[in-house]
């Protein structure tokens, strides 16, 4: 195993993982709030914000498989010089974002399902399911940004 095919590992499993973890969350949202377009269409916009939410864990893991390619060389043909140490630091990288990201995404669906059903019984409700839901982005946060220090530095690393 060398470590081009490890960077691409990493860049695989950072964006599948945490794009596994925000359909799943983003798939249950909608599926609320559809019912509850069916039967107040005017409730559009804030149904798509909650439904959009779960949405941000995929973004984050496309971001760092991204700059795994690019770091490591992928994209720009200069692949053939990563190590071994340099491809299990982007695999490392890759699952902090992975498996924060499935996981997030998947309980950040289930609070936005509780909070597009909270809203649906009073409006006034919005607010509170914006912040009970942006708390789980939290998390997703914290492993977007412990991916990207990890693959900033990678270059380093002898």
């Amino acid at each position: 195993m060398n470590g081009i095919f490890l960077a691409i590992l990493g860049a695989s499993l950072a964006t599948a993982l945490a794009g596994i973890g925000s359909a799943k969350g983003v798939g249950s949202a909608a599926q609320t709030a559809m019912g509850v377009l069916s039967e107040d269409a005017s409730m559009f916009g804030k149904m798509l914000v909650l439904t959009l939410l779960p949405g941000t864990q995929g973004l984050y893991g496309f971001i760092v498989g991204f700059l795994i390619l690019v770091n490591s060389g992928v994209l720009n043909g200069a692949a053939s010089n990563v190590t071994l140490i340099q491809g299990l630091a982007y695999v490392g990288a890759s699952l902090a974002i992975g498996l924060g990201g499935l996981f997030s995404g998947i309980a950040q669906g289930k609070a936005a399902v509780s909070g597009i059903a909270m809203s649906a019984k009073d409006d006034k409700n919005f607010s509170k399911a914006m912040v009970s839901i942006t708390l789980v982005e939290i998390y997703a946060l914290l492993s977007f940004i412990v991916s990207l220090l990890v693959v900033i530095q990678v270059p380093n690393l002898g």
